[in-house]
């Protein structure tokens, strides 16, 4: 009997059930393969006892549809950083991975799937590099990923954002306001620059362009005539000023070792009031409302199409390798490829080129 591991790390994601619903059924065609899932990523091997289900076709029926994932996530600790707390009541962390290999070789694994996005497939790298059999699937709403054409999740949140903007578009209009949307995006602002182009807003605010304050304030004082007008920007979580740095919040989550992102539409407001800015300004932050919910059609294809590749590469053996999208065709690249730059807006960008041909200001 052959055994795969399926873990997913980091954040939740529309299309994860996809991901997994696709490889168990294309792993039912074949004989003598069993699917096992880890709760948490790879706390379910870690914990004593162990957290392994058993993923068949009856566990995953109906669930391609549904968010979130049916073996549940994490973004906190890890094989390589397990959290532990000291006789002092501080914490500490410890490496894990060369136990938690040897578990997995007493279970039988003849190889783990991991779903994730650059933080799940450095650990991925990592664990190869150790001997483990691993195949990473690139999971990240944010599409920051650039060894894949798209990352599933990714069109789910930008039809989200982009709904909200639809939404805040007629509230602004009605009481003459600025509606600042806070989206996601840590490194890269490819919710915020879709969202607003397709969802017609006045301003986007991006990670890769720091902005200058008084361009965005002229902008958006273009929008009014004599206190009458409306406007709506869009800025990511990740967008910060010229000279400045990122919103972050303060994080007191034990194992969590990144930095915890936020404020940067409330900042831009006290940005644009300390400017001068005369008008009525509110913001609004979608949070997790992007990562939850029904995947869109195009995620769902996009998942089965990871699945169903994932587990031909796990039958051939094709390991320390990543499932990639690179239209029209699903490929396998090696994860050390495919974690070593992230894909960042350019200035060259069409979708950059499009958003200053509808006008939208960029703050720069």
């Amino acid at each position: 009997m052959n055994r795969l591991l399926i873990a997913s790390g980091g954040g939740d994601c529309p299309g994860l059930n996809a991901v997994i619903r696709a490889i168990v059924h294309r792993a039912s065609q074949e004989k003598d393969w069993e699917i096992l899932g880890s709760i948490q990523a790879f706390n379910g091997v870690l914990w004593e006892p162990s957290e392994i289900v058993v993923l068949d076709m009856q566990k995953v029926s109906g669930i391609h549809f549904q968010g979130g994932t049916i073996i549940e996530t994490t973004n906190k600790g890890g094989p390589f950083a397990w959290p532990i707390k000291k006789k002092d009541g501080s914490w500490d962390v410890v490496d894990r991975s060369d136990e938690m290999i040897r578990k997995l070789q007493f279970m039988g694994i003849d190889g783990v799937i991991s779903i994730g996005g650059d933080g799940s497939q450095r650990i991925s790298q990592k664990l190869f590099e150790k001997g483990l059999n691993i195949i990473g699937v690139p999971k990240t709403i944010d599409n920051d990923l650039s060894s894949t054409d798209s990352t599933f999740g990714f069109q789910t949140a930008v039809q989200i954002a982009t709904e909200s903007v639809d939404k805040l578009v007629t509230t602004a209009a009605s009481h003459n306001r600025v509606l600042v949307m806070e989206v996601m995006g840590r490194d890269a602002g490819w919710i915020a620059l879709n969202a607003a182009v397709a969802g017609g807003a006045d301003v986007a605010l991006i990670p890769e362009f720091p902005y200058d304050i008084n361009i965005v304030k002229e902008a958006l004082e273009r929008r009014f005539h004599r206190d009458r007008g409306f406007a709506v920007v869009v800025i990511s979580e990740g967008a910060k000023p010229k000279g400045g740095v990122v919103s972050v919040r303060k994080n007191e989550e034990i194992g969590y070792n990144n930095l915890r992102l936020g404020g940067s539409a409330s900042r831009l407001i006290s940005e644009l009031k300390a400017a001068g800015f005369k008008q009525d300004m509110r913001e609004t932050v979608l949070g997790h409302l992007q990562r939850g919910g029904v995947p869109i059609a195009y995620d769902r294809v996009l998942s089965a199409q990871f699945g169903v590749k994932t587990f031909e590469m796990a039958l051939e053996g094709d390991y320390g390798k990543m499932v990639s999208y690179r239209h029209p065709k699903f490929i396998s690249v090696p994860i050390i490829d495919a974690i070593a730059a992230p894909n960042l807006v350019t200035e060259d960008n069409q979708l950059v080129i499009t958003s200053k041909g509808l006008g939208i200001c960029l703050g720069i």
